[in-house]
């Protein structure tokens, strides 16, 4: 039996995961290990054969560029070999500053070679694309081919007569044979669109931009790779029959290529020496991730090409050339374990807790899974390998599974029942991917940043009060929920105080100042005080119920008028509210419901809190709440707006559906059936529940109404910044006048009041020919008509 530990054995060993890893890539559009991945094992390889000369064989990744054409594409023998450069990619966290000496030996080797010291390269982004050819004859484009394996690639012309960015006729003149060189990619925006479309159909998405770019090239059908919006970036030559008048330099030749028609990336430049080449590399990393396409380095090339042909090639790589690759984005590591993390409004994140590993120049242990679909799309099971990505300043995240490393007994996972933090129930939101906690303000998880949410400047302005001391406050159990607030003395502040600061080890106040200082706690329980008396829409804002920002809350404080009312709306009855959809009415709905929230609700009350502004329901602002619009939002099976109607009309209210029976509905046979199953469902109860509570609301708002007024009828939207009054003003006095207040502009707007700084929404008005009066008219019609 043959020592596994054998070069020879070692070698074979790795030369098959080489080849099969090219095959998946290029022939298979299907990788399963990251790029870094990849180059580790040609490196490894590159070692052995160099300690063993006597084991390279011709078939030997390392004697390659790349892997031979699939079938399907007549192949292309290059008039001149593609080439690859050689890369420079070093773990600065083992090695520390072993790239920049490699790049360091590069340019003294060619000044050494050409005996001079002043060298210009031409520096310029490496593309994370494919590399192919383009012939032109007599200016008009004849052929395109994949790079292949470096002599022989695929005839993919038909594919790249579809990439708008590639010129089917030169704008000047070239040879009358000529090769143009360069990458093709996929736009960061058309890879995002196309995944989004993607997943909206059910589709699989894309790994990456590259593999995009890869797969979308070798369709047979043209139409697909179309589809993938894929463009072009030149970056050099191949023959050029006659080549005499043609441009000397590297740089001048990329200008020349952008004069032809070619795209030719921005960030390409010239450099001088050692130091140009490194304050390049780090320019282009400080903006590598703002950048419309991916990179994954820089390369640099002797900017003359006579330099280039003195230094010659050693191997199948040019001497006179070199690639500095950024940091992986893309690692391979193991999953250790998948905690779950409780945020603010309780939404239940899971975590992969990963194996340590170097990923763009950082060390990640932990790396976001989004959710749970995200884990059962991805089959991500404790103990597998994963990908690992990271861009920039995102959030590590698992992109995929190598599935053939996974261990034998992995199990999958499931969202746990309870909440790790107190214990509550978790809960899937429905029609939605989030899990969420529903011990809501009672769950310590939520408590710091509930608290800190309730006491911000723009929901009940607890001045002074701030993260520190919050944090402080909970870490010594004086505060559990919002309504611990009120009950907070002057004492207990003091204490918490001497808490805190023999804990961190400072010298407290009273040592400090040779008095006992109090002023801070003073001002804050003032603060606290005030706070006990805030408009309805704020208070709304600072329970941080998911999905209400200040403008929902002030739809719900304005139509609804109190927060007895807001708590005991229907779903159903919320969704007839202005720019209140289905998903904000149920998160409105559920978080009053569970009894967490609610007790801490209650508790709020019942230490003072009330809001200073409550009034009787508005019809005015009720939006489209009636008895027909509720039959047709409670989802029964083939009943629409029209079916609705009819059974509105038939139908006095929602105890009668249950009494009346076929055509008197008048209702169609499918409708009426589906109506008949529906009527035993809880769907039921809540159509029963939500009719009783807007027949109550409309009651109440029967005074109310505002039809009178001068802009009854009229719907307004305020934009930008008003001087002479707040906005929540300037939204009362609207109401008053009997308009409807929106929160965008369409069709239906019939006024936009634009104070400065107004931005989208005057833009969409002027486009839609609406109506816009600056603050100055404003107020001139208010004096008129108030």
């Amino acid at each position: 039996m043959s020592d596994p530990s054998a070069p020879n054995a070692q070698i074979a060993r790795l030369r098959l995961r080489i080849e099969d890893a090219n095959h998946r890539y290029y022939v298979l559009d299907d990788p399963d290990i990251p790029d870094a991945e990849y180059d580790r094992l040609l490196r490894e390889l590159q070692a052995l054969e160099a300690a063993h000369p006597e084991l390279v064989t011709a078939d030997s990744p390392t004697q390659r560029v790349g892997t031979r054409p699939a079938g399907g594409f007549a192949e292309v023998r290059h008039a001149l070999p593609m080439l690859s450069i050689e890369s420079v990619t070093v773990d600065e966290e083992k090695r520390p500053g072993e790239a920049r000496k490699r790049i360091e030996r590069f340019v003294l080797d060619a000044r050494q070679a050409l005996g001079r010291d002043d060298l210009e390269f031409s520096v310029e982004p490496k593309f994370d694309g494919l590399a192919i050819s383009l012939r032109y004859e007599h200016g008009l484009l004849a052929q395109g081919a994949t790079r292949g394996d470096g002599s022989v690639g695929e005839d993919v012309t038909a594919n790249l007569r579809t990439v708008r960015a590639i010129p089917l006729r030169l704008r000047g003149n070239a040879p009358a044979v000529f090769e143009v060189r360069g990458e093709i990619i996929m736009l960061r925006a058309d890879f995002d669109a196309f995944n989004r479309h993607a997943l909206a159909q059910g589709q699989p998405a894309l790994a990456n931009p590259r593999n995009g770019a890869a797969g979308a090239l070798r369709q047979l059908d043209p139409r697909i790779t179309a589809r993938r919006r894929l463009t072009f970036m030149a970056y050099g030559i191949g023959i050029a029959d006659p080549r005499e008048g043609l441009p000397a330099t590297q740089s001048g030749m990329l200008a020349w290529l952008r004069e032809l028609g070619f795209p030719v990336a921005r960030e390409v430049s010239t450099a001088h020496g050692f130091t140009g080449l490194i304050d390049y590399y780090q320019r282009i990393g400080t903006v590598r991730d703002h950048l419309p396409y991916g990179i994954d380095g820089v390369v640099y090339k002797l900017d003359r090409y006579a330099d280039q042909e003195t230094l010659g090639y050693v191997a199948r790589a040019p001497r006179w050339a070199i690639a500095h690759k950024f940091p992986a984005e893309e690692q391979m590591t193991v999953l250790e374990a998948i905690d779950v993390q409780i945020g603010r409004t309780g939404a239940a994140t899971p975590v992969a807790r990963l194996a340590p590993v170097q990923v763009a120049g950082v060390t990640v242990t932990n790396a976001t899974l989004h959710n749970a679909d995200q884990i059962g799309r991805l089959d991500v099971r404790v103990g597998d390998t994963v990908i690992v990505r990271r861009a920039g300043d995102v959030i590590p995240e698992v992109v995929r599974v190598v599935a053939e490393r996974r261990p034998p007994h992995a199990q999958p996972w499931h969202m746990p029942a309870h909440c790790p933090v107190c214990g509550a129930q978790l809960l899937r939101e429905a029609g939605a991917s989030a899990w969420r906690c529903s011990g809501g303000l009672s769950c310590a998880a939520q408590r710091r940043e509930a608290i800190l949410h309730f006491a911000a400047r723009r929901a009940m302005d607890i001045d002074g009060l701030g993260e520190r001391y919050i944090e402080d406050l909970i870490a010594f159990d004086y505060v559990h929920t919002p309504a611990d607030l009120y009950r907070l003395t002057l004492d207990d502040l003091l204490a918490m105080k001497r808490r805190a600061d023999a804990r961190d080890g400072t010298t407290p106040e009273t040592v400090k100042q040779g008095k006992v200082a109090t002023l801070w706690a003073e001002n804050l329980i003032a603060a606290i005080a005030a706070s006990t008396r805030p408009t309805l829409a704020r208070l709304l804002f600072a329970l941080g119920i998911m999905h209400i920002g200040e403008e929902t809350a002030r739809t719900l404080a304005d139509a609804l008028g109190s927060l007895e009312r807001v708590r005991r709306a229907p779903v159903l009855v919320l969704e007839c509210l202005p720019d209140i959809g289905h998903a904000v009415a149920n998160s409105i709905a559920t978080f009053f419901a569970q009894p967490g929230n609610a007790a801490a609700v209650d508790t709020l009350l019942a230490a003072g809190v009330a809001a200073s502004d409550e009034h009787a329901p508005r019809r005015a602002l009720l939006g489209d709440l009636h008895w027909a619009a509720l039959i047709e939002r409670a989802g029964i099976r083939n009943i629409g707006k029209g079916g609705a109607q009819t059974l509105a009309e038939a139908c006095p209210d929602a105890r009668a559906l249950r009494a009346i029976h076929g055509a008197a509905t008048g209702l169609n046979s499918r409708a009426q059936a589906a109506l008949d199953a529906w009527l035993h469902t809880p769907d039921f109860d809540a159509l029963v529940a939500a009719d009783t509570y807007a027949r109550s609301v409309l009651a109440e708002a029967e005074g109310t109404s505002t039809s009178a007024g001068p802009l009854a009828g009229k719907t307004v939207v305020l934009t930008g910044t008003l001087a002479r009054m707040s906005r929540e003003q300037a939204k009362a006095t609207l109401v008053q006048l009997g308009a409807k207040v929106a929160g965008s502009v369409s069709k239906t707007t019939s006024l936009v009041i634009a104070g400065t700084e107004a931005g989208s929404k005057l833009d969409k008005a002027r486009a839609l020919g609406v109506e816009v009066w600056d603050e100055t008219q404003w107020l001139r019609w208010l004096a008129r008509h108030v």
